[in-house]
């Protein structure tokens, strides 16, 4: 159907033309802005991580020091895609062993001090076992099955890539990122089957993903005084993750934060304590500081800072950190802020 013949016009033709200019600058104006905003739109934000562990207390205590609640309200702010927990929840497995009624009972106050308020802001809660939560030496088979069994419950949602094992050995999904946690809270090298499924899910998944990163208990070098030979003596291990292009590998136990990167470009963080006590360096007269840390991927690129107690807003200078790591396979050479961990393939 054609237009409908519009009447004669009356009205001054200067104003009519100054309503005319204004009506084309609003039209540009907006869409300009449209335009921007749409380019806004089109740029994917990046992947942030937050890695809190050990953040138990005295044996069998069910309460949990105050810089805990503020790792937490810090975290919530931050709105992270995921938190990883690097293990030793919550403060069991030594003789005299615990009832199964105290080990509940440290786990409900663990959930009512992270797990919940984490979950109430919308954030995934990813875990992995622990020496004093979820160990694999036989005496405290007891307290493992309690650990499987709190977090059977408890699924992160988040895309499970391989989840016939989790809480133990499993791989997430979060935005571009592969994200395996791996049960290694022992001094030994991988078992056969864990190697098996750690090959598996990297050689089916990691190519989907510009970045991969495997989180354990136990770290692969000897980051704290007094803890040197309590590693993961797995040189395979190491070497497995650099054929796979892993971008690093997250442990606690150590209680101190130091990003390192090994021969092969893998970055090993240890990430600080929020319970407990800290530690000094290995080799070091350096004290590290309560604290968590910050994983932060942009287009595959990697950057890892630590936020340190009271109240986490102040980032821990990397550069005071030692120089080099010490271990078994050689050193780890500290990594620096804005230096390329591992980039995408």
């Amino acid at each position: 159907m054609g237009r409908l013949p519009q009447p004669a016009s009356t009205a001054n033709p200067e104003r009519s033309w100054t309503l005319c200019k204004m009506k084309t600058d609003i039209s540009l104006w907006f869409g300009v802005a449209a335009v921007l905003l749409c380019g806004l739109a089109g740029q994917a934000r990046g992947e942030t991580i937050a890695v809190i562990t050990d953040l138990n207390g005295s044996y069998g205590s069910t309460r949990y020091h105050a810089r805990v609640d503020a790792a937490v309200a810090a975290i919530v702010e931050l709105q992270p895609d995921v938190v990883l927990s690097a293990g030793d929840m919550v403060a069991g497995q030594r003789q005299p062993l615990l009832s199964r009624e105290q080990v509940r009972a440290m786990w409900a106050s663990f959930h009512q001090h992270v797990t919940d308020p984490l979950a109430a802001a919308g954030i995934p809660l990813a875990v992995t076992p622990g020496n004093h939560d979820g160990s694999a030496y036989p005496v405290f088979a007891a307290e493992r099955e309690i650990f499987v069994d709190e977090w059977s419950t408890r699924r992160p949602a988040v895309e499970f890539v391989a989840a016939d094992s989790y809480p133990l050995n499993y791989a997430v999904a979060v935005g571009k990122v592969l994200i395996i946690g791996l049960d290694v809270t022992t001094v030994s090298p991988l078992p056969m089957a864990q190697r098996e499924f750690l090959e598996a899910v990297l050689a089916a998944h990691g190519e989907r993903f510009d970045t991969r990163i495997v989180f354990c208990h136990l770290p692969l070098w000897p980051f704290a005084q007094g803890r040197e030979t309590e590693i993961l003596r797995d040189s395979r291990l190491a070497q497995q993750l650099a054929a796979h292009d892993v971008a690093m590998l997250v442990s606690g136990h150590h209680h101190v934060f130091y990003p390192g990167i090994d021969d092969n470009g893998v970055l090993h963080v240890s990430a600080g304590v929020l319970g407990g006590n800290i530690r000094r360096f290995s080799g070091s007269d350096i004290k590290s500081e309560f604290s968590f840390v910050l994983i932060e991927i942009d287009n595959g690129v990697v950057s890892v800072s630590a936020r340190a107690a009271p109240d986490f807003e102040r980032q821990i200078d990397s550069g005071r950190l030692p120089r080099q790591i010490a271990g078994p396979d050689g050193e780890l050479q500290r990594y620096e802020p804005g230096a390329v961990a591992r980039s995408a393939r």
